[in-house]
């Protein structure tokens, strides 16, 4: 590991758990690796504001990936370093969609501008994200009016966990790669990012134009689809231990879930 010069950690499932904060063994174990020099950053699905919280407190020194890649903030200045949002027909397309599944099951529609969180209505499940972002969800009687702008993200949320992967399904027939990216952070998110926008294409932005490093030097963990991308691009990947198995499959090895501090475990034993 002689040659790794990034690490690029995932959030939740990855350094934080159930009780959304960082145990004192992960810091250490992230804190051993800044001393060897190595540069610690995190890319998540989480907004920029919700992000800065984890960023502190592990000590990063890197610009955060947020929205899934579709936004990168250094903290240190606050100079937003890309931003690209959805597409606005893709975007009003998509909205469209989700109204309808709306009317004959329980989906909350988020949508993202200017680092706020847009909702039409607060539920309990509404409550739960936000306490978990840490964040406010600014209510309006009716999103579509907002998307005369064009959103960092939209995200349909569902406890119905079929139901996401589901629609997941059907969009992905209906919407080609090459029209928007869509992915999943946990089972009962859908995300949508602008095509081409993802946690890999961020972490290589972040690499080879702001760091001019290679892919080879950098090494990630993550625990979910929305990390695949991610994980692909660097040169060493860690999935944790309940990750997806098509997450698994394709990362270089695999460590113990959040709940075992699987990140400690497996910098412990690399470094």
């Amino acid at each position: 590991m002689n040659n790794i010069k990034v690490l690029i950690l995932d959030i939740d499932g990855t350094i934080s758990g159930k009780s959304n904060q960082v145990n004192d063994r992960v810091k250490k174990a992230i804190q051993k690796v800044k001393n060897r020099g190595i540069k610690v950053g995190l890319a998540t699905g989480r907004m920029y504001c919700s992000a800065l919280r984890f960023y502190r407190e592990i000590g990063a020194n890197l610009p955060i990936i947020a929205y899934n890649g579709a936004w990168i903030q250094n903290p240190e200045n606050s100079e937003i370093l890309l931003h690209t949002p959805v597409n606005k027909e893709i975007s009003q397309k998509l909205f469209s969609y989700f109204k309808t599944k709306q009317k004959d099951h329980d989906i909350e529609i988020h949508l993202y501008f200017n680092d706020n969180l847009y909702v039409e209505k607060i539920t309990k499940n509404t409550d739960y994200y936000v306490e978990r972002s840490g964040i406010p969800a600014n209510l309006v009687d009716d999103l579509a009016s907002l998307l005369g702008e064009k959103p960092t993200k939209i995200l349909a949320s569902s406890l119905d966990s079929n139901l996401i992967s589901e629609m997941l399904t059907e969009l992905k027939n209906i919407y080609h790669e090459e029209e928007v990216y869509l992915t999943q952070s946990n089972p009962i998110y859908l995300e949508a990012t602008q095509t081409g926008i993802n946690k890999g294409s961020a972490v290589q932005y972040l690499t080879e134009k702001i760091l001019k490093l290679s892919a080879d030097e950098v090494m990630a963990i993550g625990d979910n689809f929305n990390d695949y991308t991610m994980l692909q691009y660097v040169g060493f990947s860690v999935a944790m231990g309940d990750a997806p198995p098509e997450v698994k499959k394709i990362a270089s090895t695999v460590t113990l879930d959040v709940e075992n501090d699987g990140v400690a475990d497996i910098l412990d034993r690399l470094f």
